[in-house]
């Protein structure tokens, strides 16, 4: 019995000494400190699923219940800023907007966050929740102040 597990462990042992030697890896979100030089450093505009419509002035304007809001900013180059809210529409036949403004002469960018509803609809009275991510995009070298509905909720450096 005594040499069948000195074998057994001698075995694993050896399996264990060929094996592979693990290389580290590198994580996805690893800050890149030198821009690649293929890349512009100006702002892209993003497509923003939330942006005001065409049809919208034929709907009624209301306030959208926010909970939650984070920035994030992506560790890529040139950054990648996103902005995700949660909280709640005044009924399910709500419409959430979000009209984003582009940064300013003092690099503050201004998100107006909004529903909108057609009058004429009838809608059962209960809250709808939401959860939204939009994508601000990439923007020059600078220092830059992000409100929703007239209230800071963060900074970031790009």
């Amino acid at each position: 019995m005594k040499s069948r597990i000195l074998l057994i462990t001698t075995l694993i042992l050896i399996m264990t000494g060929c094996a592979p030697a693990q290389q580290p890896t590198i994580t996805p979100d690893t800050a890149v400190t030198s821009p690649p030089q293929d890349h512009p450093t100006t702002q892209e505009p993003m497509e923003n699923p939330l942006s005001p419509q065409p049809d919208d002035s034929k709907l009624t304007r209301a306030n959208a219940f926010i909970e939650k809001i984070d920035l994030v900013m992506r560790e890529s180059y040139p950054p990648q800023i996103s902005l995700i809210m949660s909280g709640d529409l005044p009924t399910p036949c709500h419409q959430l907007r979000a009209d984003v403004k582009p940064p300013d002469a003092e690099n503050r960018i201004d998100i107006d966050v909004y529903t909108v509803v057609d009058p004429n609809l009838m809608c059962t009275q209960v809250l709808e929740p939401f959860e939204e991510s939009i994508n601000l995009g990439t923007f020059p070298s600078g220092h830059y102040a992000v409100w929703v509905n007239g209230e800071s909720v963060g900074e970031f450096d790009s």
